[in-house]
């Protein structure tokens, strides 16, 4: 059909012709590369289908906003309908230039829905049901001109739609019903296949829709990006089952559309065979393409409770949470979900406080993902620990277990500290992604980490102030903590979930319910960073980091704070890493030995990745009143352990004046998590001191404290190695030792009746072994020579027992409860010796004696007193 213009269209299709004309000389086609394209108002975004990874490849594009963007695979460019001029659409190539025609048969708004045919027919829809046809065939005589206004058989609610080039039909799914359709581009009619079960019960709208080279049809909700994928849609009939599975978390958007060109292939986890097929560094179900393939459970799992989290991500870290569950294991406290208070709705819920004295709770959203309980999980030992002056947190649960949590904070002095994405990635956890989630038409950063347990969480993170003389919240969320306005109160809040739908809603009331309280005035929301860390430890004097590389850098700038040892000042690092544009790239930081860092990785252009570490801290236990620390120490190790050893890094030295006791204590790891030691069969270490160390070795299923197992060592002015079999430890039980949760190792040294003494331990060196003591027995053929008589005692008894050196022991006798009741120094020469027991105060019952020498490891016996 013939192009019919006003004069003042004539002139403006001239003038843009003559623009057009400069520009297309540059024009370089896509040529169907494996890139997925977002469009969004007139930026561009390439997607990796594989991964939801996403970064922005060209600003600005357009005059005016576009969308209804489609590839053509006829000349390989891709087209789009701009906002502005009217009545326009434009032809973008791989270099962006553009070249817009002007069509006056357009309608002149809502044209947000379109792609191309593979014969070059452009399909452009506004909403209701007519369509409109354009040529985009370069050897058609009708290029770029208008076709044909046609209608749907029915009118549907859909945002784009795409060509499938297996049938060469179209396919659409319908907000709010989640219905899928194919639509025949000859007859347009259209025919109803059925909800799509991944999508069912949800309210998304799905603005940007791609296909594949095998007919999958890849639909991406705006509001949180997460990518739905179904299978093989030419083979659906309307009665068989839909095939449709979660395939990646891409990145949230609106006013946007998809462009992709429907022949090329899209990279397929296959889910048991050990690789990575994709190339997204997720192997099998790590995957989040295979949930519910086969042997992978589907991404929904219970989440780590806000009673154990909100720790702070600068250099008071490990020392917080070290102190934080230490005071928890000697108190035996464990959050117990069954007892915990439920929280309901009241009356005030949703309702603005006239008076403006609102609390956290006023924040906490209820029954909005259809919870079976809320439960009050406040981490209130937080207080005074970290910048956190109030706390509120709630956990979601379902089926008994918590599926979603929200942690509020008030700070006073800025904003709170502690943000998951920060911290667990040096911990054990990976970030598996880090896009965005529009909520209330605002972008925010989501992130998603796979715990150590397998368990992935969705995580949000935001916080608002008080502004415009208290009437208004302003609300900040950044992925560095520096982007924050410095010194002023912020009510923070940290959100997430087992489901991306749910964290999207929990953060939505959470904003609905300040903005109820005072309207929201200003957001301001940073970007997320396109080159971060996925996962790192640090072994053996290395920081080992692995590094995806969304956007294709060359390099990227590490710049760091570390300390050696928890006593030491900061060090500096700077570094360049290299990632020749690699999508993953596993790298090796030399630090030397190390106790934490705190480092940023940038291009110096977008925005850096912010990431802290820590090694399992020491930390001093001076509580009690009339205790006073002298000198607390922590140096680095100079010896070489075995390879099969597990060494516990850094030697401790601590001097305290004390009435009671004062205690060393050291976390295996930085979170306090339980660990695995069965496989050896000692502890090894040096030291020298005052007097008795008692070394309790702190389980995580027992929780009290006098049942954990323990033993004593005699410590002399001279350093001295010490061997202890684990199976000798007591705990006043016959149980058989099993340290297979181990979280912490605590050292005491306990003033005797009360008197105020002097108390020094210096440990050096400490280790868990595969190499056993040498018992009494190893030096003698005859193994009974260890013998306690009388036995039952009534007023004294004599140990007599063997010994190949001489040396200064310590006898000492303790109660079932693992209490020391009774002690003695003996020097003991080699050969045959004895040791004379009194009853002195002990009453009647059974105790546990133990002979402590630095050479041999004598067995405990039995005493019992009449």
């Amino acid at each position: 059909m013939k192009l019919i213009c006003t004069f003042k269209n004539q002139l403006l299709a001239i003038t843009i012709a003559l623009v057009s004309f400069t520009t297309q000389a540059q024009d370089i086609p896509f040529d169907c590369d494996y890139n997925a394209y977002l469009f969004q108002y007139n930026d561009v975004y390439a997607i990796d289908l594989a991964s939801g990874n996403s970064y922005q490849v060209a600003e600005n594009v357009t005059p005016g906003d576009i969308n209804a963007t489609a590839y053509n695979p006829v000349d390989g460019f891709i087209w789009g309908s701009l906002k502005t001029p009217e009545k326009t659409i434009v032809r973008i190539g791989k270099d962006f230039n553009i070249t817009t025609f002007y069509i006056d048969q357009l309608p002149t708004n809502n044209r947000y829905v379109g792609d191309v045919s593979s014969e070059g027919i452009y399909y452009l829809k506004s909403g209701g049901s007519t369509y409109y046809k354009i040529d985009l065939n370069p050897e058609s005589e009708n290029y770029t001109q208008y076709q044909a206004t046609e209608t749907l058989s029915q009118s549907i609610n859909v945002h784009d739609w795409a060509f499938n080039a297996v049938d060469g039909q179209i396919y659409a799914v319908e907000k709010n019903t989640n219905i899928l359709y194919r639509i025949n581009p000859d007859t347009s009619v259209v025919t109803t296949i059925g909800v799509v079960p991944i999508l069912s019960g949800l309210g998304y709208t799905y603005g940007a829709v791609y296909f594949d080279n095998e007919g999958r049809f890849y639909v991406s909700a705006n509001e949180t990006g997460t990518i739905y994928v179904i299978q093989a849609v030419q083979d659906l009939d309307g009665i068989n089952i839909i095939d449709s599975n979660l395939f990646a978390f891409g990145p949230s958007s609106s006013s946007n559309d998809g462009a992709r060109c429907p022949t090329a292939p899209v990279l397929q986890e296959i889910c048991d065979n050990g690789i990575d097929d994709d190339g997204d560094g997720l192997i099998d179900c790590e995957d989040p393409s295979c949930s519910g393939f086969g042997m992978c459970d589907v991404v929904a799992a219970p989440t780590s409770s806000s009673n154990s989290g909100g720790l702070e991500s600068n250099s008071r870290l490990s020392e917080q949470i070290n102190t934080r569950n230490f005071q928890r294991a000697k108190t035996g406290y464990k959050f117990n979900s069954a007892k915990a208070k439920r929280v309901s709705k009241t009356s005030n819920y949703a309702k603005s406080n006239l008076d403006s004295n609102f609390v956290l709770q006023d924040f906490i959203p209820l029954t909005s993902i259809n919870e079976d309980e809320a439960i009050e999980a406040s981490p209130s030992d937080l207080i005074g620990i970290t910048n956190a002056t109030e706390i509120y947190a709630v956990d979601y649960m379902k089926n008994n277990s918590s599926v979603a949590s929200v942690l509020a904070l008030k700070t006073e002095n800025g904003v709170y500290e502690h943000t998951k994405y920060i911290c667990d990635r040096l911990l054990g956890a990976e970030l598996i992604s880090v896009n965005t989630i529009d909520i209330n038409e605002q972008q925010f950063i989501k992130s998603i980490i796979k715990n150590e347990d397998g368990t992935y969480e969705f995580v949000l993170s935001l916080s608002a102030k008080v502004v415009n003389n208290d009437a208004n919240f302003a609300v900040e969320s950044h992925w560095n903590l520096d982007q924050y306005e410095e010194n002023v109160t912020f009510y923070n809040f940290q959100i997430w979930s087992n489901t991306i739908d749910d964290l999207y809603v929990l953060g939505q009331e959470v904003l609905n319910l300040l903005d109820i309280e005072k309207p929201i005035i200003s957001y301001n929301n940073s970007t997320p960073p396109t080159v971060f860390v996925r996962k790192g430890s640090y072994t053996n004097g290395g920081l080992d980091l692995q590094v995806i590389n969304t956007n294709g850098t060359q390099s990227v700038t590490l710049e760091a704070g570390y300390r050696v040892t928890e006593t030491e000042d900061f060090l500096n690092l700077n570094s360049t890493i290299n990632l020749n544009a690699n999508y993953i790239t596993n790298i090796t930081v030399d630090t030397g030995s190390l106790f934490d860092i705190g480092f940023r990785i940038g291009d110096g252009i977008a925005t850096p990745d912010d990431l802290f570490m820590s090694d399992g801290p020491w930390g001093i236990d001076a509580s009690q009143e009339g205790t006073v620390v002298d000198l607390y120490n922590v140096t680095t190790n100079g010896y070489s352990f075995d390879s099969t050893d597990f060494p516990i890094e850094r030697n401790v030295e601590l001097n305290a004046t004390t009435n009671t006791y004062v205690a060393a204590y050291r976390a295996l790891t930085p979170r306090f998590k339980a660990v695995d030691v069965t496989d050896y069969n000692s502890f090894q270490l040096s030291a020298k001191g005052t007097g008795n160390l008692e070394i309790t070795f702190v389980k995580e299923s027992i929780t009290n404290w006098e049942e954990q197992y323990k033993t004593t060592i005699a410590l002399t002015s001279n350093l001295q190695d010490y061997i202890i079999n684990i199976e000798n430890l007591q705990n006043g039980s016959e149980n058989e030792v099993e340290l297979n949760d181990v979280v912490t190792i605590v050292f005491t040294m306990v003033a005797e009746n009360g008197v105020t003494v002097l108390k020094e331990m210096h440990l050096n060196n400490l280790r868990f072994s595969e190499t056993s003591a040498l018992s009494v027995t190893d030096y003698t053929t005859d193994k009974n020579l260890l013998k306690v008589s009388p036995n039952p005692m009534t007023t004294h008894a004599t140990v007599t027992f063997y010994a190949n050196y001489s040396e200064q022991v310590q006898f000492v006798i303790y109660d079932q409860t693992g209490k020391i009741v009774y002690t003695a120094e003996h020097k003991v020469i080699s050969g045959a010796n004895s040791i004379n027991v009194d009853r002195e105060n002990l009453s009647s019952g059974l105790y546990f004696c133990k002979i402590i020498s630095s050479q041999f490891d004598f067995d405990t016996f039995k005493l019992i007193v009449k």
